[in-house]
């Protein structure tokens, strides 16, 4: 069991932030193997540790952006800096999000049981990755626009195999926004939606104690994996969107995909 939380962690932390989809992965790698669904604690606790990951890559950001923000609220003089308009498009952002995904959440569970539209949707998010690619770069600054633009792509990017990451960063940069700056906003848009998933998760088990007795044998194994694969990850992706070489994740993607369909109707 301490193995399975490894590879199950060391795969959230790689896949959450690469653009290949950490979901439609874990997916994959539970049906070749034959693994149970992981318990719901221990997927808390891979998602706390990848949350962590990013507010520890993010910090400066995130105390920039929350001071200029909150100081906007009391401050009008405030409402000029940079960290006003970011600020308000998190929220929207979030916002849209929280509308998509509560409107598609059967549909969502129903295609995490799937490994044929994992496959399909694989190859969708290599086919936006390599849109990527061509989209011209900006220097727009963040807005409320740019909020409602990422978060309904993060929304979409609930459903298994289509990657958080990638289906964001390439939408701020369809925006206008430039490289640096589509990256950053991705995943600072990501922690609201982080946080709520984990908390609709906890509140969904039930009863608490219950919920920790449940964690599995090696759960800190992969808890520690996630979050230092994480760090090496965010790093990774960094200077692939600020150079634009999509193209290695794009051909995964599209490869991957591929495979598991291949495997899918070899299977019957």
């Amino acid at each position: 069991m301490v193995f399975q939380c490894a590879i199950l962690g060391l795969l959230q932390g790689i896949t959450e932030f690469l653009p290949v989809s950490s979901s439609g992965h874990l997916v994959i790698v539970q049906s070749f193997f034959g693994w149970q669904d992981p318990a719901i604690a221990f997927d808390v606790m891979l998602h706390l540790s990848t949350f962590a990951a990013t507010v520890v890559y993010f910090r400066r950001e995130i105390f920039e952006v929350a001071a200029e923000w909150f100081g906007g609220l009391f401050s009008p003089s405030d409402r000029d800096l940079p960290g006003w308009r970011y600020g308000w498009g998190v929220v929207a952002g979030t916002l849209v999000t929280v509308a998509v995904v509560l409107l598609t959440r059967p549909l969502i569970r129903v295609f995490f049981g799937s490994t044929l539209f994992v496959g399909s949707a694989l190859i969708i998010t290599g086919l936006v990755l390599f849109y990527g690619m061509t989209v011209p770069k900006r220097h727009r600054p963040v807005t409320l626009s740019t909020g409602i633009k990422v978060g309904l792509a993060q929304g979409i990017a609930a459903f298994p195999g289509i990657s958080r990451s990638g289906l964001t960063i390439v939408a701020g940069l369809r925006s206008g926004l430039a490289p640096s700056d589509a990256f950053s906003f991705s995943f600072l848009l990501s922690l609201p939606a982080i946080i709520g998933a984990m908390i609709l998760e906890i509140a969904g088990s039930g009863n608490s104690a219950a919920l920790l007795s449940s964690l599995p044998r090696g759960w800190w194994a992969g808890m520690i994996i996630a979050f230092v694969s994480g760090l090496l990850a965010l790093s990774l992706l960094k200077k692939v969107v600020v150079r634009g070489r999509w193209g290695i994740f794009a051909v995964y993607c599209v490869a991957a995909g591929g495979f598991v369909l291949a495997l899918h109707y070899m299977g019957g």
